[in-house]
């Protein structure tokens, strides 16, 4: 069985659609799909439908935007309930923030490059989650870079000077906010340091101790010592391993299916869950 637990869709920061993402699961060959968009469910209900049509299961998901001192945390949330008040609250506060932060990022950047708000737009879907991905998209749109790649390289990266922060609630807390709302917490590429900072492991402990139950140990952006440590680490806390694409359609080189997870992980998730189950052909 292959299973992959982390995507994206354009209801975040993916290029396809949420039906597209589907269709592109089954023409790999796997047989369940988790979509975790950034800071949304709303990719859910077209998933689903996708998802029967071909018959796929289906996990849904999201990808919690998190920080801890500065230091960007991504927490994925499986089989939460949806309509749960503080969860939903945490994240309408996280988008908002989101878009203010774009369009101060994209007012900087018009001082010195022809990119307007309206042209971020553009790139967006319905309901999306806006990110400096979005941007990036409006950016290669206009003729400005060539690629995601190279607006994030010279324009939009952490250290840039037309980087703005935004709101994203602590990890700790985030762990929490799932499980109150029946879902099971794992912690998304902990390791890779290649993005940028990360946390040191008593974050991660914390956030086991507030109930979050895997590592998504591999990862592309992990070297052999850092799967080598997430595999100790999430052994002596007692944590499962999942392994994971984080595709993004045409939006990252990652390829859907190239790191899996073991269907005895699946099955502790659909235990451990308690707001929606897992969506089987």
């Amino acid at each position: 069985m292959r299973i992959d637990l982390h995507t994206h869709s354009s209801a975040s920061d993916g290029t396809q659609s949420p039906a597209q993402v589907v269709g592109s699961a089954v023409d790999v060959g796997l047989d369940v799909l988790a979509l975790t968009d950034h800071d949304t469910t709303s990719g859910w209900a077209e998933a689903a439908a996708a998802a029967a049509q071909h018959g796929i299961a289906l996990v849904r998901g999201i990808e919690i935007s998190c920080q801890h001192e500065g230091v960007s945390v991504h927490l994925l949330g499986y089989l939460q309930d949806p309509t749960a008040p503080a969860l939903l609250q945490e994240l309408d506060r996280s988008r908002q923030s989101r878009q203010n932060r774009a369009q101060r990022i994209v007012e900087l950047l018009s001082k010195d490059v022809p990119l307007r708000w309206e042209d971020v737009l553009a790139q967006i879907g319905p309901g999306a989650t806006i990110g400096r991905p979005h941007i990036a998209d409006a950016m290669v749109a206009k003729g400005i870079v060539a690629s995601r790649d190279a607006a994030f390289a010279r324009y939009l990266a952490d250290g840039s000077p037309y980087y703005a922060s935004h709101y994203a609630p602590d990890p700790v807390r985030a762990v929490a906010l799932v499980r109150e709302a029946g879902g099971v917490a794992v912690m998304a590429h902990p390791f890779a340091s290649i993005r940028g900072r990360i946390v040191p492991d008593h974050v991660i402990e914390a956030m086991a101790a507030a109930g979050m139950a895997g590592l998504e140990v591999h990862h592309r952006d992990h070297s052999p010592d850092q799967v080598s440590h997430g595999l100790d680490l999430s052994a002596s806390l007692g944590l499962f391993v999942t392994g994971s694409s984080d595709y993004h359609g045409a939006g990252k080189a990652n390829l859907l299916g190239e790191n899996s997870t073991d269907p005895a992980v699946l099955e502790r998730i659909e235990d451990l869950a308690s707001g929606v189950g897992m969506l089987r052909p």
